[in-house]
């Protein structure tokens, strides 16, 4: 069988076909930032990797304690140099993105400690760790603990306010926080220009400030990590950029070395930090997966420009715009309708490798107003690296899809989805 047919066995028409066709050659210059970007971080990470002296019989992991484990230790010297960091904490036993912020944040806040993000609210996750949404106080969040959080609202252009961000540092402001991604917001990505240029204000008003980026979504996007221009301390994922599609689970913390023990601390206890943490056999998919993870990011971010060059042909708003500049693996698209927004999800959905047969429909979830659409076909579960789209059904119906570890899913999934589109409007 040839690709025509494969696509015609999709049920995609000869008009969206050539309509694919003519965007893919539209998009090849981006194609090739993309992939000059990619050159660079897969020979950053494996330069970590070899500088490390990582060998096979580092694979194997450890149990009980996992004192002087020596695979970890190497996966981690590893992943400091990649991030540009002093020192790295990567474990399998930090469960996701918000696990590994609240690390940073308890591991280095104490009472009385103010937090200033420069790029607005954070992500809905990160509100009870605030201490916002909670029944009742005493639950452990930050306000438990004296600890309080202040948001510099964003531009209209939704671009850090470097005018007010000066005078918005107060005497008792003690980290500055960054989120790189725009998460479900409606605002762009934080370029790492834009991290450096935070940096660089924050640090002309008080040098001693600790700066904290959510790398989450970022990671190998760009070929420089907000370490690298200045950032104390990064978190993110394993099930995002830096797992490649493969580690099962995980996250890391990477950084300036006080800090990052400062973390590990609080991962598991004051006076053993980091020494401890059994691998259980992990090793071997943390690495892989992260030696892999430039080249799944590439993969995903041209099946993105790809897709958001597709919409706009049929006259969807899409963000970011097929040519713009990227710095997250994020992509918003703008339907017109609720009805066009869960035909999109669906078409995600039945173009997945693993739950292709079924069908996604909104329903009711926790901290939203109104009922939300998910299409996830994901070897791993919540894998923000593999291909997904979810809604909420309100007006502007917009999608956010993230990820895809192959550009020929992720272009497949933008066909079937403009199909979809196609026959709506008949």
């Amino acid at each position: 069988m040839t690709i025509h047919d494969y696509y015609t066995n999709w049920g995609i028409s000869q008009a969206i076909i050539e309509l694919a066709g003519e965007t893919e050659e539209q998009v090849q210059s981006q194609f090739r930032k993309i992939e000059a970007v990619r050159a660079v971080n897969q020979l950053k990470v494996l330069a970590a990797l070899q500088s490390a002296h990582f060998s096979e019989s580092d694979l194997g992991g450890s149990s009980g304690y996992g004192y002087d484990d020596r695979g970890r230790m190497r996966l981690e010297e590893a992943y400091a140099k990649a991030m540009g960091a002093e020192k790295a904490l990567v474990r399998w036993q930090i469960s996701s993105g918000t696990h590994a912020l609240s690390l940073c944040l308890f591991g280095i806040l104490r009472p009385g400690d103010e937090i200033l993000s420069v790029a607005g609210e954070l992500y809905d996750t990160m509100q009870p760790v605030l201490g916002r949404g909670l029944e009742g106080q005493d639950q452990g969040s930050l306000a438990d603990f004296d600890i309080h959080f202040r948001a510099l609202p964003l531009t209209q252009e939704g671009h850090v306010d470097f005018k007010l961000l000066p005078g918005s540092i107060r005497p008792e402001t003690r980290m500055i926080w960054i989120q790189r991604s725009r998460g479900y917001m409606n605002r762009p990505a934080l370029l790492i220009d834009e991290i450096a240029e935070v940096v660089r204000t924050c640090r002309a008003v008080n040098p001693d400030l600790v700066i904290v980026c959510d790398n989450c979504y970022g990671e190998f996007v760009d070929d420089r990590e907000p370490c690298e221009v200045g950032v104390d301390l990064v978190a993110g994922s394993l099930i995002k950029n830096p797992g490649g599609g493969i580690a099962q689970t995980g996250g890391y913390v990477a950084g300036r070395a006080d800090l990052v023990e400062k973390a590990a601390q609080r991962l598991t206890a004051p006076g053993v930090g980091s020494e401890i943490g059994p691998t259980l056999g992990f090793t071997r998919q943390m690495a892989q997966g992260f030696y892999q993870a430039p080249h799944v990011v590439g993969e995903c971010l041209k099946g993105l420009v790809f897709t958001s060059a597709l919409l706009e042909k049929l006259g969807y708003e899409t963000s970011p715009g097929p040519f713009d500049h990227r710095s997250d693996i994020v992509q918003v698209l703008r339907f017109d309708t609720a009805d066009e927004l869960i035909a999109f999800c669906k078409s995600i959905q039945a173009s997945s490798p693993v739950d292709s047969f079924v069908s996604p429909v909104p329903g009711d979830m926790p901290g939203y107003d109104s009922p939300v659409i998910m299409a996830a076909g994901a070897f791993v579960q919540g894998s923000s690296m593999e291909l997904s789209a979810d809604g909420p059904l309100r007006a502007p119906y917009t999608a956010f899809m993230q990820g895809g570890i192959v550009y020929e899913n992720i272009k497949l999934a933008a066909m079937a989805a403009a199909e979809a589109m196609r026959r709506k409007r008949e």
